[in-house]
């Protein structure tokens, strides 16, 4: 009989994209089910992916909406017990975030086996939060910041998680010779600095280089963005959200980004030579030290959104992007750093711990 697994998420596409990844690993062979928040519902498919809506307040946003937020917590806390109750499930997945906390606190009393996943050089609130609790708790790297030395035997290394497909777009790799195709990820938060910041560095660019650009920012700044490539008569293509980024992977020589964690493993996986600018109000500013955790394995370049004021951006990148042979050992180095990370790999790991053989 197939086990009933249910993948806590919601929020920013940071924790939705591993989940759905997650999702495609076990769902052969389980029945697995998704709880997301609705800010995590923008990313998720419902009429293919088994969803079920759970809100979950922010009970440290509003300190006078404290009371009311924390029985609107409760609430959820009640909606996910009956909700993991009611489908019999057998394991857990949280991918952190306090919109997981309800599921998580309620599977105390189901007693379902709860797993943690953690893709960040820092740990989460969240997961530290439920450390004791949890069986195990996936992460991309031994040297996790902030982690419990008494918890270290629940740690299990995965390789960065990617969608299936990704797996066989890389092969298809190929070099444009006469146009550089530039791809800037704004982030789902952050996006609006990189649509003012950046627009002076990329107008000079354009008259060094035969630039296209794919940007992705939110749809907000679509209009303004629209309006700035157009008047400087700049090659451009905009968009939001997208679950499959392969076809402009593939295209791309150079990007320029912020560092969550899924976004940093599918450009170093497609071998795409990188500028990070972390978020840097991301909590325990754990986007410096993911990029940080790249750079030191020479697999980016990396620049803090505090320091652009103080350096030549437009030097910098137009450097970066005529020294051909810093390129390749940048590219060799994500080669050699995703070099086992294959599909069938991170299934076999992700199967035995969950089943423990």
């Amino acid at each position: 009989m197939k086990k009933k697994i249910l993948i806590s998420t919601g929020g920013s596409g940071g924790h939705v994209i591993p989940a759905l990844n997650f999702y495609e690993h076990l769902k052969q062979d389980n029945e697995v089910y998704l709880t997301s928040d609705i800010r995590g519902l923008r990313f998720i498919d419902t009429k293919i992916y088994k969803t079920k809506k759970i809100e979950v307040p922010d009970i440290k946003k509003d300190i006078f909406k404290f009371p009311i937020n924390l029985f609107l917590f409760l609430i959820s806390v009640i909606k996910s017990f009956l909700y993991l109750r009611q489908n019999k499930i057998d394991k857990i997945i949280s991918t952190g975030g306090y919109m997981t906390f309800p599921i998580c606190i309620a599977s105390i009393f189901t007693k379902s086996e709860l797993f943690l996943f953690e893709p960040n050089m820092v740990l989460g609130r969240s997961n530290s939060f439920f450390l004791k609790q949890c069986k195990k708790i996936f992460c991309y790297s031994n040297n996790i910041i902030k982690f419990p030395s008494k918890y270290i035997a629940k740690k299990k290394i995965i390789y960065p998680l990617l969608n299936k497909k990704s797996y066989f777009s890389k092969g298809n790799l190929k070099t444009n010779l006469d146009q550089k195709i530039l791809l800037i990820i704004g982030g789902s938060q952050g996006a609006k600095f990189f649509q003012t910041e950046l627009r002076n560095t990329l107008n000079k660019l354009s008259k060094k280089f035969n630039l296209f650009i794919y940007h992705q920012t939110n749809k907000e700044n679509f209009q303004e963005l629209e309006a700035f490539y157009r008047g400087n008569k700049i090659a451009f293509k905009l968009f939001d959200f997208e679950r499959y980024l392969d076809s402009i992977f593939v295209k791309t020589d150079f990007c320029i980004t912020r560092a969550g964690a899924s976004t940093l493993a599918e450009l170093v996986f497609f071998e795409i030579p990188l500028l990070a600018i972390p978020f840097p109000y991301s909590k325990d500013n754990h986007q410096l030290f993911n990029a940080k955790y790249y750079q030191e394995n020479n697999c980016c370049w990396l620049i803090e959104q505090k320091e652009i004021q103080k350096r030549n951006l437009f030097e910098i990148i137009s450097n970066i992007l005529v020294d051909k042979k810093n390129l390749e050992l940048k590219k060799k180095a994500m080669n050699e750093l995703s070099l086992n990370n294959t599909w069938e790999n991170n299934n076999k790991i992700i199967i035995q711990t969950l089943y423990g053989n």
